[in-house]
């Protein structure tokens, strides 16, 4: 939590109304304002209950609330989510990027950075990264194309206080996580992954060279290293009839 929940709502301990409620309250606020967007990652229970001065029993009541109201989702083993207004199944894939998909298929491809410099961080990305508002981040817009033509649209927010002077390492001909792990020594453990369907309009259409209202696969991922710091976040616009994404699922 990237500032204490009471700095915003204030926490009355002489109110009659219970001091769960008050915290689930105060969050139920962030999240509907959009302060807390889809998939923001909420700080560990222990750090959280110690920003408010409470027990860890009552901030649970306050967090199983939300989970109850659709707000907020736990995934063992990584955290407690924002959750998305839309329906997620989860999906058993690599943490692979595009880049690294095509050179393990054998298939030829070309990438255009179309940007690549340092900005600050829009504040939705600001806080998925768990950066303060205004922190800078390397915006990277890229066009990776194929034989074919163009096939899909990448855009990339990294922390730049985890990998300085990225923005001068040639990304063209390279994969993104491959920099940040052989050249900045981080380790990418985890990511989350969403998947829906897109309408091409705008510099989206024109980048990958079809008509408005094209149908396109959006992705959007979040990645984190492994001691659980988030380090990239991306949007990525795929050209749905030049790819396709496959998974390979288990039952068991």
């Amino acid at each position: 939590m990237s500032e204490d929940v009471t700095a915003a709502q204030g926490l009355d301990r002489e109110a009659p109304v219970p001091l769960h409620a008050q915290v689930s309250e105060a969050m139920r606020a962030r999240i509907v304002s959009g302060e807390w967007p889809p998939h923001y990652r909420l700080r560990s229970e222990p750090e959280i209950a110690a920003e408010l001065g409470i027990s860890r029993g009552t901030l649970r009541r306050a967090l199983s609330t939300l989970i109850r109201e659709g707000l907020l989702v736990q995934a063992r083993g990584r955290g407690t989510f924002v959750t998305s207004t839309a329906i997620e199944p989860s999906i058993a894939q690599k943490l692979t990027t595009l880049w690294e998909d095509f050179a393990r298929q054998g298939v030829d491809v070309t990438t255009d950075v179309r940007k690549q410099d340092v900005i600050a961080a829009p504040a939705p990305v600001a806080a998925l990264l768990d950066l303060r508002p205004g922190q800078s981040v390397l915006h990277l817009d890229r066009v990776r194309s194929t034989g074919d033509g163009p096939v899909a649209l990448l855009v990339n927010y990294v922390r730049t206080d985890l990998c300085p002077g990225i923005e001068q390492v040639g990304l063209s001909g390279t994969s993104l996580f491959g920099v940040l792990e052989q050249t900045y020594g981080l380790s990418i453990s985890t990511g989350r992954r969403t998947f829906s369907a897109s309408a091409a309009a705008g510099e989206k259409a024109a980048a990958l060279g079809v008509p408005e209202g094209f149908p396109l696969l959006y992705l959007e991922q979040i990645t984190y290293l492994d001691d659980g710091r988030p380090i990239e976040y991306s949007d990525v616009w795929i050209h749905s009839d030049r790819m396709r994404v496959t998974s390979l699922l288990s039952r068991r």
